[in-house]
C-alpha cells in the first residue's frame, strides 16, 4: 500500500450543489487534506481525479433490510466519488467514532422502541455519560419504522438525538420511513450523497466491498413463483395448523442463504372483501376514490383491511360512539388499547356501529397499503436447488360469530394449492448465517415454528459436510401432535448430525416445561460449547420465547462460567459482537 500525493478535487462555484452540500463536501476534502499531510496509508481506491473521499456508513438491522439499504447507499457513493466504509453499529467503538468526519447512520426499529440486536451496545455506548465529544462529526440518520407501532422509528430518533447532544452536525434532516420506505430512503440518499463528479475507477482494490447481483425482484415487483408443495405438518388433534411450504424459483435468477427470509406478498381474502363492500354500501366493480382501480381490485390487493391502522382506530372512534373505546383513545393508554383490540379486526370496529353512514373515500384515506408478509426459510438451496421452502402457522380464530384469518398465512393454506402462483421476493439476513467454521459448535433454540430456519442450518451443515457439533432445543405444546417435522429430525439425529435434541413439550406433564428450562438443566454442558467457540442462535417468539432464554443464557454463563452478572453481560455482548449470539424473533 503506497501513499498517494494526487491533487485534491475541488468543488466549482457553479456546482449544482446547496450550500449546505458544499459545506460538507468541503469538510471531507478538508479532512482529506489533512490526512495526506499526516502521511495517512488509509485511502486505497482511486478516483479519475485522485483519492475517494471516506464516508462512514453504519447500520443496525433485525430483519436485513437496513443492511441492504446500507449496501446501496455504499454503491451510490462509489459512484459518486466517495469510499464508503461500511459496517455493522456494533462493530464500532466510540474512539473509532469520534475519528469519523461524515457518517451515515441506517436503522431500524425493533418490537416497540427497542435497537435491533447488532446496535444494543453500539447504543448504549453512546448513550453513556462517557460517549466523546463530536464537533468534528457531520452526520445523518435514516430511520426505518412500522407506523402501526406506538413508537414508530424511536431507534433512529435517539440516535438522531443523542449524536446531536454530543456535538455532531447534520449534514440533512432524519427520515422516518414507513414499511413503503423504498421511495423515501431513495430521496434522502440522493441528498445526503452528492455527487462530486468523481466516480472510484473500476480497477480500485480494496477500497470497497462489492455486492452480491441482484435479481431485480422486490416488494414492487415479486416474481410469480408456482408453488410445488403445500401441507399440514402438525397432528390433526394439534391446536396450531402448521404448513410446509415449497416454492419453485423456476427462471428468477433469485438466490438465498439458509438464514434468509422470503417475503410473500398476498392477497385479501375474498368473502372479508365481500363484507367491506357490503359494510361501506358499494359494488366492487365502482371506482376506487383515489385509485385508478375498481374498489373490489383496491380492496383485494393494494389496502391492509385486516389488522387496523392507528388512523383508523383514531377516525373510527368518534362514529361508532364506543365508551371503552373512547376512553382507551382519549387516555393514549397503550396497554388498555391493545387488550380492548384483542380479537378484533378493522372491519369488526366499523361494524361496531352498522348504521354509522361511512365515506368511502374517507374510509380508504385510514387504510395502509398491503404489505408483504416475511417468513424464515426453512430450506438449504444445497438441499433444494431451484426451490425454497417456508414452515407457516395458519392463523386462525372466532370472534363475535365470525372467522377471522392471518392475511398471508391462510391466503397461502386456502387459496395457493400446489400449482397455483404467488408474488415472492428474497429479504437476505446476512446476520444470521451457519458459522463459517464448519469445525465450530452450533446451538439452535426453535420452538413451533422458530424451528425453520434450523431445519435449512442443518441441511447446510450436512451439505457442507461440516463436522461441529449441532445441538437443538425444540418444544411446543404436545409431543403426539405438535412435533414438526419430527422424522425428519429423527433422520438427522440418526446420521449423526444432530449432536443432541432437547424437547419440551408444555402441556405433556402437570408442570409447563418450555425450552429455557432445558436450557438451564444442561446448562454446564452448553457453556462448555460457547467456551469451545460455539454460536448459539434463537427463533420465534419475541415478545416471551426470545426474552425467557436470553434470561436464561445469562444466567447459564453467570453460574458455569464462575462469572458475576456484569461479567456475564459483557461475555455475551462479546458473543454478539463476534456474531455467536444472533436472533431471528418476531
Amino acid at each position: 500500500m503506497t501513499k498517494t500525493a494526487s491533487k485534491l478535487p475541488h468543488i466549482p462555484e457553479d456546482a449544482p450543489f446547496s450550500d449546505e452540500q458544499k459545506n460538507w463536501l468541503g469538510g471531507f476534502l478538508a479532512g482529506l487534506q489533512t490526512l495526506q499531510a499526516m502521511g495517512a496509508t488509509t485511502i486505497e481506491a482511486q478516483t479519475n481525479n485522485g483519492p475517494a473521499q471516506p464516508l462512514d456508513i453504519i447500520f443496525g438491522t433485525q430483519t436485513g433490510t437496513a443492511e441492504t439499504i446500507a449496501e446501496e447507499a455504499a454503491e451510490k457513493a462509489r459512484a459518486k466519488g466517495f469510499l464508503p466504509r461500511i459496517a455493522e453499529m456494533d462493530e464500532i467503538e466510540m474512539d473509532q467514532l469520534a475519528q469519523m468526519e461524515n457518517l451515515i447512520v441506517v436503522v431500524s426499529t425493533y418490537g416497540e422502541g427497542e435497537m435491533p440486536d447488532n446496535a444494543h451496545q453500539f447504543w448504549e455506548n453512546l448513550a453513556a455519560s462517557t460517549a466523546p465529544r463530536l464537533e468534528n462529526l457531520t452526520y445523518g440518520v435514516l430511520a426505518l419504522g412500522d407506523t402501526s407501532y406506538e413508537y414508530f422509528c424511536q431507534a433512529g430518533k435517539l440516535v438522531d438525538t443523542r449524536l446531536e447532544q454530543l456535538g455532531a452536525k447534520r449534514m440533512l434532516d432524519r427520515v422516518d420511513c414507513d414499511l413503503d420506505f423504498e421511495d423515501a430512503a431513495e430521496a434522502w440518499m440522493e441528498k445526503a450523497i452528492p455527487d462530486t463528479g468523481n466516480a472510484v475507477a473500476a480497477n480500485s482494490e480494496e477500497g470497497a466491498p462489492t455486492s452480491s447481483k441482484k435479481s431485480g425482484w422486490g416488494r414492487k415487483n415479486p416474481f410469480m413463483s408456482t408453488m410445488v408443495d403445500n401441507h399440514v405438518v402438525s397432528g390433526t388433534k394439534s391446536a396450531k395448523e402448521i404448513r410446509h411450504i415449497a416454492f419453485n424459483l423456476g427462471d428468477s435468477g433469485m438466490t438465498y442463504e439458509a438464514g434468509d427470509a422470503l417475503g410473500v406478498m398476498p392477497l385479501n381474502a375474498p368473502d372479508l372483501v365481500d363484507k367491506w363492500l357490503t359494510r361501506l354500501g358499494a359494488v366492487a366493480a365502482t371506482e376506487a376514490p383515489g385509485f385508478d382501480a375498481p374498489l373490489g381490485e383496491v380492496l383485494t390487493r393494494r389496502l391492509e383491511i385486516m389488522t387496523p391502522s392507528r388512523d383508523l382506530i383514531r377516525a373510527i372512534e368518534p362514529i361508532v360512539k364506543d365508551d371503552e373505546l373512547t376512553h382507551v383513545v382519549s387516555n393514549g393508554d397503550k396497554e388498555a388499547l391493545e387488550h380492548y383490540m384483542w380479537g378484533k379486526d378493522a372491519l369488526d370496529l366499523l361494524n361496531m356501529n352498522p348504521d354509522a353512514p361511512l365515506d368511502v373515500a374517507e374510509v380508504l384515506g385510514w387504510l395502509k397499503p398491503l404489505q408483504h408478509r416475511a417468513y424464515s426459510i426453512s430450506s438449504s438451496p444445497k438441499a433444494h436447488p431451484g426451490e425454497v421452502h417456508l414452515t407457516v402457522a395458519a392463523v386462525r380464530w372466532m370472534y363475535e360469530n365470525r372467522a377471522h384469518r392471518g392475511v398471508c398465512s391462510t391466503w397461502m393454506a386456502d387459496h395457493v394449492p400446489e400449482g397455483a402462483q404467488a408474488g415472492i421476493f428474497m429479504s437476505p439476513n446476512k446476520s444470521f448465517r451457519v458459522p463459517e467454521d464448519d469445525t465450530a459448535p452450533m446451538i439452535m433454540v426453535g420452538p413451533g415454528t422458530g424451528v425453520a430456519p434450523f431445519r435449512a442450518f442443518l441441511e447446510e451443515r450436512r451439505e457442507r459436510a461440516a463436522t461441529g457439533t449441532n445441538w437443538l432445543f425444540f418444544g411446543d405444546q404436545h409431543r403426539a401432535s405438535d412435533f414438526i417435522y419430527e422424522d425428519e429430525i429423527a433422520g438427522f439425529s440418526e446420521s449423526g448430525l444432530l449432536t443432541r435434541l432437547d424437547l419440551a413439550f408444555s402441556r405433556d406433564q402437570a408442570d409447563k416445561i418450555y425450552v429455557q428450562h432445558r436450557m438451564v438443566e444442561n446448562g454446564k454442558e452448553l457453556f462448555g460449547q460457547l467456551q469451545e467457540g460455539g454460536s448459539f442462535y434463537v427463533c420465534g417468539d419475541a415478545t416471551r420465547m426470545a426474552k425467557d432464554v436470553d434470561a436464561a443464557l445469562h444466567s447459564i454463563v453467570e453460574t458455569h462460567g464462575g462469572l458475576s452478572a456484569e461479567d456475564a453481560i459483557d461475555y455475551i455482548n462479546k458473543m454478539k459482537r463476534e456474531k455467536r449470539y444472533v436472533r431471528d424473533v418476531y
